[in-house]
């Protein structure tokens, strides 16, 4: 069994719980009520909050994350003009947190993903798929281990360079739901 340690208690940090405890996982959420106080305990730490608080959190906990595996579901938008992300072209959120945290696996999941996609556990008619990308095979298959007993699929997208076009894809998925051109309880599928 897998233990979790989720920052953020919001939509897309309760969808993930709901996914892994599913599967068997035990979770522990740390909120901002708690940030700074708690005690990361999980060998996975997902970063279920929005870009431009991954600073802060590797910050206080930074430390404490290392040797765990840390998932950024980070989506670097410019939410003034939600017109371009917020990172250089050839990098991304994902690059940056594992400059910040070199003794952390860090990988890149759950961002194509919407909360309602990873509650149904399907997009449409097709089941739910997380796109991982990381460096390290063992990190990506624990996570992909975990996510799979919940009832999602899981895919190995590449290294973690490739996290820069996962972003991309999120960018679009939200910006597309955000021009009511999609709902938010659909989004892209994986079909194979």
């Amino acid at each position: 069994m897998t233990s979790f340690t989720i920052f953020g208690k919001g939509n897309m940090g309760s969808a993930i719980a709901g996914v892994v405890a599913a599967g068997g996982s035990s979770v522990e959420h740390i909120d901002s009520s708690s940030t700074g106080a708690a005690t990361v305990s999980g060998d996975v730490v997902v970063l279920a909050v929005p870009y431009p608080a991954l600073k802060d959190i590797v910050a206080q906990y930074g430390d404490q994350f290392s040797g765990k595996i840390v998932v950024d579901i980070t989506n670097p938008l410019n939410f003034e003009t939600f017109d371009s992300l917020v990172v250089a072209p050839d990098s991304s959120a994902a690059a940056e947190l594992a400059s910040a945290l070199p003794s952390s696996k860090v990988v890149k999941a759950f961002n194509t993903n919407f909360a309602a996609t990873l509650g149904s556990k399907t997009v449409g008619s097709n089941q739910t798929t997380v796109l991982i990308a990381g460096d390290d095979t063992d990190a990506k298959n624990t996570l992909a281990d975990a996510v799979k007993a919940g009832g999602v699929d899981a895919v190995d997208a590449g290294s973690l360079a490739r996290a820069r076009e996962l972003e991309a894809i999120g960018f679009l998925q939200l910006t597309l739901a955000a021009g009511e051109k999609i709902q938010w309880t659909s989004g892209f599928a994986l079909v194979r």
